[in-house]
């Protein structure tokens, strides 16, 4: 393993010195060693282009310049980042770049967040000695249904063109003419419409590749950002939930090698957030009065939900958790079900679309937590499975069903069958046609209002967090403190003053009907659940969430299962 120097002050002249694999090159040989190369067209999960030559560095013993992202070290390289050649070669390179380039910052999406205006900044001239008439080139052309492209703005990085190819394997973009005329565009008769194809927005060094929904929406600096998970399939894509106002305004992928790299499918960036946006949000309990859904207060449906509960013997009540809860919530519902409830009739629907799935991230099962749900126990050991469960509706065996965050009416068959219940109890975050049969409703937060851990379907625990602020917020702030809260407060406090949903967690909601019925279910919060979760479940034993941070962690028997392949 060849020993780098990589020299990033030219005045002390000492650098730090990093062992690394053969063949690694001098940029990541330098991120190695804490030190950034600015850069462009590079990008660790493409393949090297080596065309903006940004990178350029001085190396000791080489008579000229060279590119740091196809140069690989050798043993006792030294590579000076900031010499007074690579440094007056990178302010050249800026320029030419900046030649042609409109001043669009203003209007510009990826003002804020943009590697050309943080470069120019830290590393351009200053001045420009170009006096001619900048090119035009085409603006506003859509590639496909989500993506605008601006030629002008455009530095010819070729990162789309190289997604496209390696990543998507669907060649769709290209360089057509040659010279100062050269931008990108798609083959004849091809449109930008793969199942990826957002990526190369987030791949787009400046303002070049835009999301079409997003568009002139909000600054970056408008926004809150937060780490959380993608609940559109059981692949669990990591991602930053943005937010303004209250209401998210976009998702973008978060690395997490073990996970969904840097990449996330489109249907997830665009779909996998609506629900918690709609119009057709729960903001309020529900009680059934005179055949009606009539709002109440917390304590009288949590109050009524218990005593509608009491006359029923356990063979005669079922419960349904969700594989679109977290981990907390279907752990304390098990827990009610079997310790307060007594029953044994408790399993989740399954929700998948055959076919639907590729090798890259895209999953069948487009829930994304039925591995955590069958860990928790949320499965019949002794009594009925879903199917079961519904038969015995059909006989009149069941009188009372608890369902968690599911909309299982989804035939006319099923809401036949709900409406032969005595008692139906739902929670949910939108109104569904589930809810409108029910006895009683919780409006329940969503994935993004709320701490909750899911596991994916290669056993790995994720930890989300709350993007969205609720009124729950307000009325136990102690909840929030491990939250991005802390350190985006600013953003956050400042953006974030749009209306506040009344919802609270499905655990929540549970325990404390548990409690009205007698059983020992008070929690202070999601991360007290999981630590309980974690010494009672094997599988769980030892992490935390301090232990999941941002990427999370296997369950034990994934680890091992994946140590005996």
């Amino acid at each position: 393993m060849p020993k780098v120097t990589i020299v990033e002050d030219p005045v002390d002249g000492k650098g730090k010195t990093v062992e690394v694999e053969n063949g690694t090159t001098v940029i990541r040989a330098a991120a190695q060693a804490g030190v950034e190369i600015p850069h462009f067209c590079w990008h660790p999960g493409l393949s090297v282009a080596g065309n903006c030559r940004m990178c350029l560095v001085e190396i000791e013993k080489m008579p000229k310049l060279a590119i740091a992202c196809a140069t690989q070290v050798s043993e006792g390289m030294v590579v000076h980042v900031n010499s007074d050649k690579a440094v007056e070669a990178r302010k050249a390179i800026l320029e030419f770049i900046l030649i042609n380039h409109p001043l669009d910052c203003p209007i510009c999406d990826e003002a804020g967040e943009c590697n050309l205006q943080d470069y120019t900044y830290s590393h351009g001239p200053g001045h420009s000695a170009f006096e001619e008439a900048k090119n035009k080139k085409p603006k506003r052309v859509p590639l496909g249904p989500n993506v605008v492209y601006d030629a002008e703005r455009c530095i010819l990085c070729s990162r789309c063109i190289r997604f496209m190819d390696e990543i998507a394997k669907e060649p769709t973009l290209t360089f057509v003419e040659r010279g100062d005329r050269v931008f990108i565009d798609t083959f004849p008769g091809k449109d930008l419409t793969n199942p990826y194809s957002m990526n190369v927005i987030d791949l787009c060094p400046v303002g070049a590749l835009t999301n079409r929904e997003y568009r002139f929406k909000a600054r970056v600096w408008e926004t809150s950002s937060t780490e959380g998970i993608c609940p559109g399939c059981a692949r669990g894509c990591d991602v930053n939930i943005w937010v303004r106002n209250n209401e998210i305004l976009r998702l973008t992928p978060r690395h997490n090698p073990e996970v969904n790299n840097y990449w996330i499918c489109d249907n997830g960036r665009l779909n996998s957030f609506r629900h918690v946006n709609s119009g057709e949000r729960l903001n309020s309990p529900m009680i059934r009065k005179d055949g009606v859904l009539q709002e109440a207060g917390w304590d009288e449906a949590l109050a009524h939900a218990a005593d509608a509960l009491k006359p029923f013997s356990k063979d005669e009540i079922a419960v349904l958790g969700s594989a679109f809860a977290s981990v907390e919530d279907n752990y304390v519902l098990r827990k009610f079900a079997r310790q307060v409830l007594g029953t044994q009739n408790i399993d989740f629907f399954r929700h998948e679309i055959e076919g639907d799935q590729d090798a890259l991230l895209i999953r069948a099962d487009k829930s994304p937590n039925a591995y955590g749900a069958l860990e928790v126990g949320v499965a019949p050991s002794k009594g009925a499975d879903v199917n079961r469960i519904f038969e015995l509706i059909a006989s009149g065996k069941i009188k009372a069903l608890y369902v968690m965050d599911d909309d299982i009416a989804a035939t006319k068959e099923r809401e036949e069958l709900l409406a032969k219940l005595d008692v139906l109890i739902v929670n949910h975050w939108v109104s569904t046609k589930t809810t409108q049969l029910a006895d009683v409703v919780f409006p329940s937060a969503t994935f993004a209002e709320k701490f909750g851990t899911y596991v994916n379907f290669l056993g790995r625990v994720q930890l989300s967090r709350p993007a969205v602020s609720t009124l729950e917020q307000e009325r136990v702030p102690g909840r929030f403190n491990m939250s991005r809260l802390d350190k985006f407060g600013s953003a956050f406090d400042k953006w974030n003053k749009g209306p506040r949903r009344n919802v609270r967690s499905s655990w929540e909601i549970i325990s404390a009907i548990g409690s009205l019925l007698g059983g020992k279910m008070r929690y202070q919060s999601a991360e007290k659940v999981f630590d309980e979760l974690a010494q009672s479940i094997p599988s769980f034993k030892g992490l935390s969430y301090a232990r999941l941070g941002d990427r999370g962690a296997p369950l034990k028997k994934a680890k091992e299962e994946a140590l005996v392949k």
